[in-house]
């Protein structure tokens, strides 16, 4: 499937887009929040899989372009599978992510067996 990736650090993006690419999946990056929802909100239903949203961007964070996404009109834009990308593992940071209308949580540096797993689950 195709990843929406929302990372500002290019180091950050390099390194997740090797591993998904590894692991099969096509990758588009967006550099900050308002890009993501503006790429979402320009693509066709079902074009991206899952993004992939770090919490902290310039312009937008996560968490505001999670909220804009899920307001889109188009219903099947707006309930596209979003899983935050953080350097935090706290549980209020977890909590903050699903309050936001996130479907997962993922820990940096990213992880590819938890983040097969989080797109398993969000599979059903």
């Amino acid at each position: 499937g195709r990843i929406l990736l929302a990372e500002d650090n290019e180091l950050n993006q390099e390194i997740a887009t090797a591993i998904l690419e590894e692991a099969g999946f096509l990758v588009e990056v967006a550099k900050d929040g308002q890009t993501a929802v503006d790429m979402v909100k320009n693509s066709e239903p079902d074009y991206y899989r899952v993004v992939l949203m770090d919490v902290q961007m310039p312009v937008m964070g996560g968490y505001e372009a999670t909220r804009t996404i899920r307001g889109l009109e188009d219903k099947k834009q707006a309930s596209i599978p979003i899983v935050a990308m953080t350097a935090n593992a706290f549980d209020e940071d977890r909590m903050e992510a699903l309050d936001a209308g996130m479907n997962g949580y993922l820990v940096k540096p990213l992880d590819l067996t938890m983040l097969i797993s989080a797109l398993k689950s969000l599979d059903g």
